[in-house]
């Protein structure tokens, strides 16, 4: 890669403080963006999916094609040696219908969806890698990514993926990285931001947009959601050649996202593989009364005492009541984890890795965890705080994603939301009525009932 390459456990994840803000009391915000490279980085392996891949055509004489092996699409041969090196044997199910489009002569344009973890990461990568001429000394192919952590990220599956190819050089466009005016990007494909791209494209002028052959647009439902960043890319995509060929990929597909997507991609073919559904079907769901924080603190170690099996995630709405439960429930020796907004990437990873192997069977986090990250022994989700959004209404899809996560795998899961206010019932029902699903009763004290729900 680049001559100062930037390893992924130099990233540090911004807090809180450093926007001047006291968090510990602040209700810590899911990050899409920050959620996207957890996911990322702590993955162990592609998600198979069940679903059928679903696939649209403007032009219905476009050739479409898919594959079963690698060898197929006829690559590089040292290029393929990296992909095998990376540990992928087979094309993923977006990647068989993925590749032969992206690959195909000439260039069709692509718009692809699937949730994270199905591969579209190494299929554009290795369609980035594909299309380098390197005996054209200036930039070819750029990828835009929403934030720096995930720039370097797709850069580090690139270095990979290109370590037999030393001939392809890459450079990052991301902060911390200078080029001077009056100077030229020699490298074949650039990663970057979109802010760091249009500084370099059209104010310092040290590479051409025109002269780009391939265009990828990657986390498109992150972009969205980051200010400033979709009118970025939309400048950028205004300066390229129409024959460059044009890659978006997104993990949702909304109406935001269709719009922000037919603005970039002319004539696209469109693969899409619905997302496994999150569901309430195996999740036995009880609600328990609290007079207060220390009651509610009893009524969780009553219960995970109790019915202590497997391991449990506990939602806590701030910093300081996570803290405050970990170190209560640490000191009666329970093995707890805490996973919040203030730490590194590498910490989480770390955090995420030691509960995953089960050497902290009880992790305490905010909503920074609250959707896409699995651990299949999950039996039990406690929300220590019911989730609400910024005007302090029940906020559903973020009860189903974190309860979602202890029913998977057609296991049977239990989800405890303690309850110490009126307006805490009253979220509580508001949760009930949304998914039309009883939330029962449960009383922490006695121990006979609790035993019941574990049985």
């Amino acid at each position: 890669m680049d001559g100062n390459k930037i390893q992924i456990s130099q990233i540090n994840i911004q807090s809180n403080e450093a926007n001047g803000k006291d968090s510990d009391d602040a209700p810590e915000q899911f990050n899409v963006a920050e959620a996207s490279l957890l996911r990322k980085v702590i993955r162990k392996g592609l998600i198979e999916s069940k679903n059928d891949i679903e696939v649209q055509r403007q032009n219905p004489n476009s050739p479409l094609y898919s594959v079963k092996t690698f060898e197929a699409l006829n690559l590089n041969p040292n290029l393929l040696k990296g992909v095998y090196d990376m540990g992928f044997n087979a094309p993923s199910k977006i990647q068989e219908t993925a590749l032969p489009t992206l690959l195909a002569n000439p260039p069709q344009n692509l718009i692809a969806q699937s949730q994270s973890g199905t591969g579209k990461t190494a299929a554009f990568v290795l369609a980035m890698l594909s299309r380098v001429d390197v005996s054209k000394k200036y930039p070819q192919v750029l990828c835009l990514s929403p934030t720096y952590e995930l720039a370097i990220q797709t850069g580090e599956v690139a270095a990979h993926m290109a370590k037999f190819c030393p001939e392809i050089e890459m450079k990052y466009a991301v902060r911390g990285e200078e080029v001077s005016r009056g100077s030229r990007i020699t490298e074949h494909i650039i990663i970057g931001t979109p802010g760091k791209v249009l500084d370099w494209a059209l104010k310092f002028q040290v590479f051409d947009l025109k002269q780009l052959t391939v265009f990828v647009l990657d986390e498109a439902d992150v972009m969205i959601a980051t200010q400033g960043h979709q009118d970025q890319c939309i400048r950028i995509h205004k300066k390229l050649n129409p024959s460059c060929q044009m890659m978006f990929f997104s993990a949702t597909y909304d109406q935001a996202i269709m719009e922000f997507a037919e603005v970039i991609v002319p004539d696209p073919i469109t693969i899409r593989l619905k997302r496994e559904e999150e569901s309430l079907d195996n999740i036995q769901q009880y609600y328990v009364k609290c007079a207060g924080p220390q009651e509610k603190y009893n009524a969780v170690t009553n219960i995970y005492g109790t019915v202590g099996v497997g391991q449990a995630i506990i939602f806590c709405q701030t910093k300081r009541t996570a803290n405050w439960l970990a170190e209560k429930m640490s000191k009666e020796g329970h093995a707890v984890a805490v996973l919040t907004g203030d730490l590194t990437v590498e910490q989480r990873i770390n955090v995420l890795d030691r509960f995953r192997s089960g050497q902290e069977k009880v992790l305490i986090t905010t909503n920074v965890l609250s959707r896409g990250i699995d651990v299949e022994q999950v039996t039990i989700v406690v929300n220590f705080d019911l989730p609400v959004d910024m005007q302090g209404k029940a906020d559903c899809d973020t009860y189903l994603h974190r309860i979602g996560r202890t029913g998977r795998f057609g296991k049977h899961g239990i989800a405890i939301n303690l309850v110490d206010t009126q307006e805490a019932m009253n979220i509580c029902l508001a949760i009930e009525k949304h998914f039309n699903r009883k939330i029962q009763y449960l009383n922490a004290e006695d121990s006979d009932e609790i035993e019941k729900i574990g049985a």
